[in-house]
């Protein structure tokens, strides 16, 4: 069996697949429904934020948010899952469900 590390993607592949989705949502009504398209500064943003996880942790899938943001998701199971959206601001929205328990909130992130 192969360590857990090994089966998890790499930050560098994290990051190439924020500039896949930028490169596919960089304009506006990018999904058909005016979806705004995704911003330069939000993905240096993401990229910023990817960079800073620690190293070894299990790193999320992504996607694009019709505001024009970047969504991180780590999705355990149907009843375990934690997002972090990352916009053109230093706030991040976050939310998480953990079985009955669930939650969101605001906090900032700048990266000196």
């Amino acid at each position: 069996m192969e360590p857990a590390e090994d089966r998890q993607p790499m930050k560098s592949s994290v990051i190439a697949r924020v500039y896949e989705v930028a490169a596919e949502c960089k304009h506006d009504d990018w999904d058909g429904e005016e979806g705004r398209g995704i911003p330069q500064v939000v993905v240096d943003r993401a990229v910023t934020f990817i960079r800073a996880l620690p190293d070894g942790m299990l790193l999320p899938e992504v996607a694009p948010e019709p505001d024009g943001s970047i969504s991180f998701d780590w999705v355990m199971s149907r009843t375990r899952v934690f997002s972090v959206s990352i916009g053109s601001t230093d706030r991040l929205a976050f939310a998480w469900i953990d079985g009955t328990d669930r939650g969101h909130g605001v906090a900032r992130f700048s990266r000196v």
